[in-house]
């Protein structure tokens, strides 16, 4: 497939797409009824319905029954964290297997021209990016995944919190079914700009931003802190009617789905066809840092000034943000200096 069809590419090989980026018409004025149904096939297909298909085998056939549940033992804890490795390992390594390891397309559609693999560095565990994202994946961020994942079926097993179930209550969980994507993208805007605050980014976050060139398995490379603060959006169920479905279901837009914003890739070709990856808008935040904090489900960065569309006008209006910026850091300084009479 020809991916100058499609976009661009620079002289060091990196392609972006033609069509700058555009937030969802979910919170607009005036509303936009035509154009938001038009958006709707976009927001279930495909990852979205994948997550939700993972969550139901899960709960019908992967989920110790309600009785074992009501006893914290190390069996079916084990039986867990077992299956949500199993499950991260097929699915992140299915499409690192084929992007990036037999490189099924080459390099077309790909964001940075360069695999990671292609270069080492000293500031990833035996300078290997996929050996340090893989230890840090399932070294700390499967098992706080599973923490949340056994507290949220004890709590339910014991009635802890309002669960409910779809025959009682049929639309508020479609409801909460509905809004469960937007939901996670608002509490990961939140939890996103609060660590790069100066202290949180250089001891937490910038394990995650050591892969500016991000793949598969960069999704879950974090530091544990950031961690037990990106699933802690899971707890929104012991305070809204839920059902563990629906919790499962959250689990997987949260942690199977962080592989979304990491395939480095903008489409991913399959025979004559490809598939819309939906990276380019978190792509972009690990190359410039300081833009796109979500994904544009949510116009939170469009509100607060940090969207970038991935056009020329996007860039512009970040750069004019940075010397801003770094006007009033230099004006501090010099300040400081005058007062001191330095």
């Amino acid at each position: 497939m020809d991916d100058l069809k499609f976009g661009k590419r620079n002289k060091r090989g990196d392609f972006s797409p033609s069509t700058p980026l555009q937030v969802a018409p979910i919170i607009v004025w005036p509303p936009r009824p035509l154009k938001l149904l038009a958006w709707l096939p976009h927001y279930i297909l495909p990852w979205n319905a994948l997550f939700m298909g993972f969550a139901a085998v899960i709960w019908f056939y992967l989920t110790p029954s309600k009785e074992s549940l009501q006893t914290l033992h190390w069996t079916w804890i084990a039986f867990i964290l077992l299956r949500n490795a199993a499950l991260v390992f097929l699915f992140y390594g299915a499409l690192e297997l084929r992007l990036y390891i037999r490189r099924a397309q080459g390099n077309r559609f790909k964001f940075n021209g360069l695999f990671p693999a292609d270069k080492k560095s000293d500031v990833f565990m035996f300078k290997s990016q996929n050996i340090d994202n893989i230890l840090r994946s399932f070294g700390t961020g499967v098992p706080i995944w599973t923490a949340y994942e056994v507290g949220m079926l004890y709590a339910w097993a014991h009635g802890f919190g309002p669960w409910t179930t779809f025959e009682a209550h049929p639309w508020a969980l479609i409801a909460l079914l509905a809004i469960i994507p937007l939901f996670h993208e608002a509490h990961f805007f939140c939890i996103h700009r609060l660590i790069h605050t100066p202290f949180l980014y250089k001891w937490v976050h910038s394990v995650h931003h050591n892969s500016v060139n991000p793949s598969p398995w960069s999704s879950l490379s974090m530091h544990p802190v950031e961690h037990l603060l990106y699933w802690s959006d899971i707890l929104i169920h012991l305070v809204l009617p839920s059902h563990p479905l629906l919790m499962l279901y959250h689990l997987q837009v949260t942690g199977t789905g962080a592989v979304v914003g990491h395939i480095g890739f903008d489409k991913i070709e399959a025979g004559e066809a490809a598939m819309d990856s939906h990276a380019y808008a978190h792509y972009l935040h690990h190359k410039y840092f300081e833009v796109n904090y979500s994904d544009g489900m949510v116009p939170f960065d469009q509100w607060f000034g940090t969207w970038h569309d991935g056009s020329a006008e996007g860039e512009a209006r970040m750069e004019a943000r940075f010397q801003r910026t770094r006007a009033k850091a230099n004006a501090k300084v010099n300040n400081a200096n005058s007062t001191t009479g330095r």
